[in-house]
Parts: C-alpha cells; sequence; structure tokens
C-alpha cells in the first residue's frame, strides 16, 4: 500500500489517497489535480513532486 498527502505537495489542501499502487495513487490526483485545483495537464515537476512524496503506508 501507498500513501499521498495533496498538502505536501500544494499547502493547505487537506485531501490524501490511500492505494495499492503508486499508479493508483496518480491517477487519483490527476482527478483531483483538475477538480480541485483546475489543473487540466500536471506539468512534469508536479508528477516528480507527487512521486517522491508517496509512500509505504506501514
Amino acid at each position: 500500500m501507498k500513501s499521498f498527502a495533496c498538502g505536501d505537495v500544494v499547502p493547505g489542501c487537506e485531501a490524501r489517497w490511500v492505494c495499492s499502487t503508486a499508479d493508483e495513487i496518480l491517477v487519483n490526483v490527476a482527478a483531483h489535480a483538475a477538480s480541485t485545483h483546475g489543473l487540466v495537464e500536471l506539468p512534469a515537476e508536479l508528477v516528480q513532486s507527487v512521486h517522491k512524496a508517496i509512500v509505504p503506508v506501514s
């Protein structure tokens, strides 16, 4: 299992996900970024920041 908190990349955002894989998290983050943050496309730097902030759930 993997976990990601949007607030680790976008200060003040309370959204978080726990999914089986990093790919599942990225799908959820992309939908969230569009609906909540107005980002239709995710810049490569943002995707990289998300990847770095995904952590294993123990």
